[in-house]
């Protein structure tokens, strides 16, 4: 079994995984366990012999923890990758990947900042409030590794702006984040429905050049606040 590469999920105890079938296995006393946190070096594991990666559903999310695998190998690999790491041609490669990293980054925001732009599709009275909301929302939805939709790839960047957008409103103008919601099941959903409907019909009267008193106006008082 321990020659088996397997995906698992945790076990009874620390030393023990669980099967996709249900069974328990006891992990081998001379494997060791290498936490998630180094893609690098927790790919070379896996590709250098049997393994047990062990994830775990969160909500609508897997997530891996680790991987169990032999300690030796395991020590073998880390001194190879730190040796690797350590040498001036993986810093040039390293801070070359990093650049282009922060180029796609900065050509993304600009990017989903259009399409909120797009979305939001403000009456030419309205243009500067619209820009203002637009940067507001892309700076907060766009940061690497901040699990909003924005970062999703699944749907259109279109739709990403738009639920962003609608969030965004969601936790900046009503009292959402101070709800207290029955523990009902649909119930918040429901109520983050009902919200999203409100927040729609804020940004039709800015679509249609409505005037709009600054004081009242919700949106306009969260962007004050920022």
């Amino acid at each position: 079994m321990p020659e088996q590469n397997r995906i698992v999920s945790p076990g009874p105890h620390q030393h023990a995984v669980k099967a996709d079938n249900g069974q328990i296995l006891t992990v081998p006393r001379d494997w060791d366990w290498l936490p998630a946190g180094d893609a690098g070096l927790t790919r070379r594991v896996k590709s250098t012999g049997p393994s047990w990666t062990v994830k775990q559903k969160k909500g609508r999310r897997v997530i891996s923890l680790g991987v169990w695998a032999s300690r030796a190998r395991i020590a073998e690999v880390r001194a190879a990758v730190e040796a690797e790491r350590a040498t001036p041609a993986y810093a040039r490669r390293r801070a070359a990947d990093a650049r282009r990293r922060n180029v796609k980054q900065q050509q993304y925001v600009e990017d989903f900042r259009g399409a909120v732009l797009a979305f939001l599709d403000f009456a030419p009275a309205h243009a500067a409030l619209a820009e203002k909301l637009a940067t507001a929302v892309a700076e907060h939805a766009t940061p690497v590794g901040s699990g909003t939709v924005a970062r999703t790839q699944r749907i259109p960047i279109e739709q990403r702006a738009e639920s962003a957008v609608i969030a965004w409103m969601r936790h900046q103008t009503t009292g959402y984040d101070n709800m207290k919601i029955a523990r009902v099941k649909g119930r918040r959903r429901e109520v983050r429905r009902l919200l999203a409907e409100r927040s729609r019909s804020l940004l039709q009267g800015y679509r249609r050049g409505e005037p709009v008193a600054a004081a009242t106006c919700p949106l306009q008082r969260a962007l004050r606040e920022m």
